[in-house]
């Protein structure tokens, strides 16, 4: 499958999830990070910068109904299970709206829970409503192939890494599982936001984890490519995959683009021939 996008060390595919996970290798992905549809675009409202806003994202995060949103998750995971290498992990980041129905999934599947992750938001918006608490984490699940399975699990970055930002985190201290990181900073919507848009520090966090150095990183929901901006940041090669060609034009392809200018010398230089393919298609060593 050709794709959209393509630098050394990087593959952007534009397309439906599903069939781009089933173009790539077997066993060929070191970490994958999903940020897939909440589906919660019910014509309710939140509010954003003070205002009261719609929650309606776009088509795609329009729920389809409890029995095919969950056959969706439950495609698009075992597509990953199977790209995914014996050694590599999941995280998959969601809302009371979708991330149950994920955690239902992968249990099906087989997988093997590691952690469930609050990611707290410190700085999240107000509720308006007034009747009900303030929403203000989101749930990650980590998980890997099966019980069997040894994972990447970078402990002593974890543990002594420098996580300032974080007032949870002690100096010299396991780390926890509740994170507590701000939403996206301005400089990171320099061209618009994405409506679902990830952290770069939480992106940081889950790839210095859950990876090394020359790994391939896959985002199979890669919207504004923050996965790949951290990825790339931190040595890592990036697969991204998005159905809405849009955010990938106006969002991610310009935020890759300006990575890679920051860089001194260009990604993996030491690369001198990509081949390319459904197969071997320029990010396996």
């Amino acid at each position: 499958m050709e794709a959209y996008y393509k630098e050394i060390g990087i593959r952007i595919f534009h397309g439906d999830v599903i069939e781009v996970l089933g173009a790539l290798p077997e066993e060929s992905i070191d970490l994958i990070f999903a940020d897939p549809p909440y589906n919660l675009s019910n014509d309710g409202f939140t509010c954003h910068a003070g205002k009261r806003v719609s929650v309606n994202k776009g088509k795609w995060d329009k729920s389809k109904g409890i029995e095919e949103d969950f056959n969706f998750h439950y495609s698009w995971m075992e597509a990953c299970k199977r790209v995914l290498k014996p050694s590599g992990s999941l995280f998959i980041s969601g809302t009371y709206h979708s991330i149950y129905a994920c955690g239902f999934a992968l249990q099906k599947q087989g997988w093997h829970m590691i952690n469930d992750i609050c990611w707290y938001k410190p700085n999240a918006a107000p509720n308006l409503s007034c009747r009900m608490f303030t929403a203000s984490h989101e749930t990650l699940i980590w998980a890997r192939k099966n019980k069997k399975s040894k994972h990447t699990f970078n402990y002593d970055a974890m543990k002594n890494g420098k996580w300032s930002d974080d007032f949870i985190k002690k100096p010299g201290k396991q780390m926890r599982s509740i994170w507590a990181i701000n939403t996206p900073k301005n400089g990171e919507k320099k061209y618009g936001k994405h409506p679902t848009q990830k952290p770069e520090a939480l992106l940081k966090r889950i790839i210095l984890a859950g990876s090394n150095e020359g790994d391939i990183v896959l985002d199979p929901f890669c919207g504004s490519a923050t996965t790949g901006v951290a990825a790339l940041r931190h040595n890592r090669k990036f697969v991204g995959i998005d159905l809405e060609q849009e955010f990938l034009d106006k969002l991610a392809i310009p935020r890759i683009k300006d990575e890679l200018a920051r860089r001194e010398l260009p990604l993996f230089q030491s690369k001198a021939r990509i081949k390319e393919g459904p197969v071997e298609y320029g990010l396996l060593p």
